[in-house]
This record gives C-alpha cells, sequence and structure tokens, in this order.
C-alpha cells in the first residue's frame, strides 16, 4: 500500500476494525509520518455476466455503483445507500454460486433495489436499461409503479393517519350553520281606551 502523501510504500497499520463495507484499516507512513485509512474488502471473481448479444464480461460491482449513482442524480439519497445497495446485488450474485448468469439478471436485481430506495431514481434507470420503446411503454412503467408503490420506511401494516382521496373523488361540504331564531317575546297589546277605563279615567 502506497502513502498517498508521498507515495511510499512503508506503511504500518495502527488500527483494523470490521465494517459493513469488509475491514476498515488505520494506516502510518513510515517515511512521512502522515496517517490515512483503507478499506479492505473480498472481490468477487470468476463470475461471468453474459450480455444480450453473448458476449461475457467480468462481474464489476463498481459499474453497478456508477449506473445507479447516475440515476440518483440530484436525489436525496442518504449516504452510504448507493453502496449498500451495490453489496447487496453482489452479495445475491454470489449465494446463487454460478460461473455464469445472464446480465438481464443483474439487472433487474438493480432495478427491484432501486424501486424500495426512490422512485425517480428507478424510472431514469429502468428508462435507460429496459430502452422503452415509447411514450406508451413509459406510462405503462408509470402506472405499475403507482399502483405497486410503497415506502420502504413505511411497515405495510402501517395504517395511514390520512385518508387517501382519489383524484376525483368528492371533498364533503360543511354545512353551514343554521342560526337559531330566539323564540318570539310576548307582545303585549294594549287598547288605550280600556286602560283608561281600568284606570276609572
Amino acid at each position: 500500500m502506497n502513502c498517498p502523501f508521498c507515495g511510499q510504500a512503508d506503511t504500518r497499520v495502527t488500527d483494523s476494525r470490521p465494517d459493513s463495507d469488509g475491514i476498515r484499516r488505520r494506516r502510518e507512513c513510515l517515511a512521512c509520518g502522515q496517517r490515512f485509512t483503507t478499506v479492505e474488502r473480498a472481490e468477487l471473481g470468476g463470475v461471468s455476466l453474459v450480455k444480450n448479444d453473448g458476449r461475457r464480461e467480468e462481474f464489476d460491482r463498481g459499474k453497478i455503483i456508477a449506473g445507479v449513482r447516475k440515476a440518483c442524480e440530484k436525489r436525496p439519497i442518504p449516504s452510504g445507500a448507493i453502496e449498500a445497495l451495490a453489496d447487496d446485488v453482489e452479495k445475491a450474485v454470489v449465494a446463487m454460486n454460478k460461473p455464469e448468469l445472464p446480465s438481464s439478471i443483474v439487472g433487474e436485481m438493480v432495478m427491484e433495489r432501486l424501486r424500495a430506495l426512490d422512485h425517480i431514481a428507478y424510472i431514469r434507470f429502468a428508462s435507460v436499461y429496459r430502452a422503452f420503446a415509447d411514450v406508451d411503454e413509459l406510462e405503462r412503467e408509470l402506472t405499475a409503479l403507482r399502483t405497486g408503490w410503497q415506502r420502504a420506511d413505511v411497515p405495510r401494516e402501517q395504517m395511514s393517519l390520512l385518508p387517501d382521496l382519489a383524484p376525483n373523488a368528492a371533498v364533503p361540504r360543511k354545512r353551514a350553520r343554521r342560526k337559531r331564531s330566539k323564540p318570539n317575546a310576548p307582545v303585549m297589546i294594549f287598547d288605550e281606551a280600556k286602560k283608561r277605563k281600568a284606570e276609572g279615567r
């Protein structure tokens, strides 16, 4: 391991810890004394991806990260989510225990995980990967996304706080309050002549 500061190859490991990406090592250069961190991870080898035209190329985790990053550009993606997605795909490929796999299987794995991560990034990736022929095909994909979309951070059994209204659903109108009319006060009608008579005038 060459020092990134002076380029010398003499370094020593001062600390080593397991990490989700592999093994994180803290190193010190014996020439200049600078310290830096490296991540050591197992590399998947021996698995070839068969393209649609019959070409074969070695599985490359870096290509998955590059493609997903492009699809997620300017999207609010959590830090480390893209690398975690690539790790998950790589583990799934290893679990299949096959020397060759159709590249379409890996592409579907990526899209499945992107769909759960961010729907805009999913549409971007799918539009390039599946090469939609026309707007109708894209619209069908959007319709399928709307009907089956489920946020990854919300459990399926959780009830919604607010009822979902269809776009054309009628919103109930508030009833206007009716002013209560006070009962009419008894009206006293006096006959002036009878009043004078009663008073003896």
